[in-house]
């Protein structure tokens, strides 16, 4: 009865930005373990992607860690200023802002106690942890030369607002750079107007979805630890849902091509 008022309440924009909102507040403040740095799936490179050498500083949620990674070197982002619109917990912005050296890494989220946790865990001379609405960036236009969007613009309320603000902060010949789901292909079949009618141009676009199954499949120990040692019990099976863990129905419609994801460089 309550997944089927979510899914009907979802149809709505308040109510996507309500339930992001509330979502990853109450994450960041009840669970602000510091081993647990990203919320995104994973990511198992392709064979003609270099592999990843790290210090063992790096290595911690190595495949999430990953779909940073392989997604912040489609473009060259040293010495640039870079926008990242819903960094979560964080670990994403301090590996691309301490390793991969732009001028300057802003990292904006939705959630307050998220912010507050990125501030707590990770600090870097170049890097900044910012409260603030992806439909409503607080930000003058033309300040960015590149902006990184992680697996967080499918709970926007508003898709296309989103993507026009980017377009505003982004400098010309800027970069929109997003990995992302979507629950059914004609979902992204939207998202890819949407980029268009706003006026970005799509450079180039990838199904990722198997490589993301991968490192679902991967990790699946790795997070069903996880869950166990940070998660109250009555809530783990839960949340081993909203993790996607390997038979959850996020991993099998994933597996199974009803839900698609895509990795896209877009510019302006």
């Amino acid at each position: 009865m309550i997944n089927t008022l979510i899914r009907v309440f979802k149809r709505y924009e308040w109510f996507k930005r309500f339930n992001a909102k509330v979502t990853y507040e109450l994450l960041a403040k009840y669970i602000p373990a510091e081993d647990w740095r990203f919320m995104n799936y994973g990511y198992v490179p392709a064979a003609n992607e270099p592999r990843l050498e790290l210090p063992a500083a790096f290595t911690n949620q190595l495949l999430p860690l990953q779909m940073y990674h392989y997604l912040a070197t489609q473009r060259a982002v040293a010495n640039k200023v870079v926008l990242e619109v819903g960094s979560g917990r964080g670990g994403g912005a301090n590996y691309i802002a301490t390793r991969l050296q732009p001028a300057r890494y802003v990292a904006l989220d939705l959630a307050q106690n998220a912010i507050d946790l990125s501030k707590k865990m990770y600090q870097a001379p170049n890097l900044e942890f910012v409260q603030g609405s992806a439909e409503a960036l607080p930000f003058s236009n033309e300040s960015f030369d590149v902006v990184v969007n992680v697996e967080s613009s499918h709970a926007y309320g508003n898709v296309p607002n989103f993507l026009s603000e980017v377009k505003r902060v982004l400098r010309p010949g800027g970069f929109l750079l997003v990995v992302d789901f979507r629950n059914q292909v004609a979902g992204m079949d939207l998202f890819r107007e949407q980029i268009v009618a706003c006026g970005l141009k799509i450079v180039s676009e990838e199904n990722i979805s198997a490589r993301v199954v991968q490192a679902i499949e991967a990790e699946d120990a790795d997070k069903r630890a996880r869950i166990q040692k940070l998660v109250p019990a009555r809530w783990q099976a839960l949340f081993a849902q909203f993790a996607g863990v390997v038979g959850s129905p996020f991993y099998n419609t994933l597996k199974d091509g009803t839900r698609v994801y895509h990795r896209f460089v877009i510019e302006k």
